[in-house]
């Protein structure tokens, strides 16, 4: 980029848009701090001041956020939004099902997209992905199983080059780590549960690496389909138990609770 021998305005204005462009392409990441100023004044090849005037017009698009120590972090942009609307749906049990549902088809598209788009940067990732998903799997640690999960989905997004889908299903993975809509450690809490989730990964990296969309978009959606079906499981059990519980002490009402009584059955 030019050193600014034009307006500061009009510069500072360059900046921005450079930045806009990185950070809707998914090259800045939401959360990603920025590199310090005297060093992005250099890499961008402006002054100070007029890099301080690009980055005033991105907070004030609430783009950019300030970070620790003075620095600046790209701003969380799909979920600070609609923070209160998603905390809202998230205290809706039937919401999850249907969160699922959207993702079926999301996650579809996605993969469809990067089995044929995928260039050598992209699937050099894919592959780190899958090893990590494997040492997670080998260390049976249900957290760093379920955060490798959402990378490689994330890069499969990446691998698809559309950015709107790459921006929405973000927001979603971000979602995900959150825990905004269902827990899913409860998912690799399960062996069984696992086993198949490691299996279903590799077919949706194999398919993709493979140049298969067909498949890619196959596996996607059986993986979509599997999920949704074992955590409407894990929802029904935890339904019941919480019932069953509520009988032994009469729902905090009975004089039993206080008593210590359980009624006789027959």
């Amino acid at each position: 980029m030019e050193r600014d021998n034009i307006k500061g305005g009009s510069a500072a204005e360059s900046i921005a848009r450079h930045i806009e462009e990185l950070i809707l392409e998914g090259s800045l990441r939401p959360g990603e701090p920025l590199l310090p100023e005297r060093e992005m004044a250099l890499r961008l090849n402006v002054s100070r001041p007029t890099l301080r005037q690009g980055m005033k017009l991105l907070e004030d698009k609430g783009l950019l956020v300030a970070g620790p120590g003075g620095s600046r972090v790209v701003a969380q942009l799909a979920t600070s939004i609609t923070d209160p609307l998603i905390e809202l749906l998230s205290t809706r049990s039937d919401v999850v099902d249907d969160y699922l549902e959207l993702r079926q088809s999301l996650e579809a598209m996605a993969a469809t997209l990067a089995a044929t788009r995928a260039n050598d940067v992209d699937r050099a990732t894919l592959q780190r992905c899958m090893e990590r998903i494997d040492a997670a799997h080998k260390d049976a640690n249900p957290h760093d199983e379920a955060e490798r999960d959402v990378d490689l989905h994330l890069a499969i997004y990446e691998a698809s080059h559309n950015i709107v889908l790459l921006q929405v299903m973000r927001a979603l993975s971000g979602m995900l780590r959150k825990g905004v809509f269902h827990n899913r450690e409860k998912l690799y809490a399960r062996p069984e549960v696992r086993e198949i989730l490691r299996d279903q990964h590799r077919a949706i990296f194999e398919a993709v690496m493979s140049r298969d969309p067909e498949a890619a978009g196959r596996a996607a959606e059986d993986h979509m389909n599997y999920t949704r079906r074992v955590l409407n499981e894990i929802a029904a059990a935890e339904a019941r138990l919480e019932i069953s519980l509520r009988r032994i002490d009469g729902g905090s009402l009975s004089s039993r609770a206080r008593s210590g009584t359980t009624p006789k059955v027959g």
